[in-house]
């Protein structure tokens, strides 16, 4: 069960600051919000609050932010409709009903003869019940809502949605999910700094692990080491680098402890690593705490995981690893279990690492991911003029349903790696 809510926890998480990202540079934009989602597929909660309905959906596999303009709004008023219209003490139509209109006795029934809610906010049409049958116009409030089965919907005047803002508004409010990403997992590596510690190259022995050679021979935490087998130590490296070239061979340990010089013999025990035979001892590296240090190490670790995950990316390309090495949701699952047994500070650090990970997917320039927008966005500013939103759009539908064949693929793969 612990696995099943850290897993919970590290997904919301993620996706919640990636599309809070998107959220909160589109509302600076004044790009009207209407959904912020975390998963796809049915609902399974829903809040609105405001202009937006939050929700949580049942399929774990993303989520969006549904910006007024990037799709084409979906109710439509036509010539010929019969409408009503109930009005704010501005004389402004702030209801517009479409459906069910008998349950509002005071709404103006309207026949419509031209609708334009999104640029010039006007209804035009002949009242029902008007002897003199005479055209008229009605001005629309910017807040008005349209009225179906019982359902609002905010209208989205065209200052309100997502095309109408500058380049740099679309950019920013796309580009905002994957950079919250980065700053998320900078943050985790600071508190990881905080609490647990700072790694540093002092040659002192820190924790030690129960069945470890270096408990069963004597060595404890905060000792600093001298020499092994004679040869001088200044730093952990160097520790490091003799423990791990000698493997089943005893090496002599001369150290300090509370102001005493010790000899002590430790045969580190044999570890395979990346197809070779390694010494271990089990100790971990000593640790500082320094709220100023932990900002700077926040920063080289979101920066070493970075390039890291870039490497790695490139070898995918280059056909160094296959599409067997790619995980889904299921394979991060199954690894959100084995990291958990390790402890908290090593969830944290796979959270950050996740949320990394996240951030450099969503940057690839393939369509429907926010990479694949922001290359649209380059070739609007070095023409000048956007592309076609019908055939754009058409680029973003192929794009996510080669993504979901995609993620079927890495599923089925985990499930036959780790459960058949």
């Amino acid at each position: 069960m612990s696995t099943v809510i850290a897993f919970i926890v590290i997904f919301g998480a993620l996706v919640f600051f990636h599309e809070l990202g998107h959220f909160v540079f589109a509302k600076r934009a004044g790009i009207l919000c209407r959904e912020f989602a975390i998963g796809f597929g049915p609902k399974i909660f829903s809040h609105k609050k405001g202009e937006t309905t939050y929700t949580i959906r049942l399929l774990p596999i993303g989520g969006f932010v549904r910006m007024a303009g990037e799709d084409p709004e979906m109710i439509e008023i036509k010539p010929g409709y019969r409408i009503g219209l109930l009005f704010n003490e501005k004389e402004e139509a702030n209801k517009i009903i479409l459906t069910n209109k008998e349950k509002y006795p005071d709404a103006r029934v309207v026949e419509v003869e031209h609708a334009d809610i999104e640029h010039e906010l006007v209804i035009k049409g002949y009242v029902e019940g008007d002897e003199e049958e005479k055209l008229q116009s009605f001005p629309i409030s910017a807040n008005a809502v349209l009225v179906e089965n019982g359902t609002e919907t905010l209208i989205a005047p065209y200052d309100r949605q997502f095309a109408s803002k500058t380049l740099w508004q679309r950019t920013m409010a796309i580009f905002a999910g994957p950079m919250m990403n980065f700053i998320l997992a900078f943050v985790i590596f600071i508190l990881i700094g905080i609490l647990q510690g700072i790694p540093t190259d002092n040659p002192v022995l820190g924790k030690l692990t129960e069945d470890g050679a270096a408990m069963e021979a004597g060595l404890k935490e905060g000792d600093n080491i001298q020499s092994v087998n004679g040869a001088e130590i200044s730093s952990w490296s160097d520790v490091v680098e003799i423990i791990r070239k000698n493997p089943n061979k005893e090496l002599q340990f001369s150290l300090e402890r509370n102001g005493k010089e010790l000899q002590l013999p430790v045969t580190p025990k044999v570890q395979e690593a990346e197809g070779e035979k390694i010494g271990i001892i089990g100790v971990f590296q000593p640790m500082e705490k320094s709220p100023i240090k932990a900002i700077s190490h926040g920063a080289k670790e979101t920066y070493l995981w970075t390039k890291e995950i870039f490497v790695m990316l490139g070898k995918l390309v280059t056909g160094q690893f296959s599409i067997d090495a790619l995980s889904g949701p299921v394979g991060i699952y199954v690894s959100t279990d084995t990291v958990a047994k390790s402890g908290i500070f090593y969830l944290m650090k796979w959270a950050a690492i996740l949320s990394i990970n996240l951030g450099i997917m969503n940057l690839l320039p393939i369509p429907a991911l926010d990479g694949g927008r922001l290359m649209f966005f380059a070739v609007e500013a070095v023409r000048g003029k956007p592309i076609d939103r019908h055939k754009e759009g058409m680029v973003h539908f192929i794009g996510f349903a080669l993504l979901m064949l995609l993620m079927l693929v890495v599923t089925w793969n985990d499930i036959q790696r780790f459960f058949l």
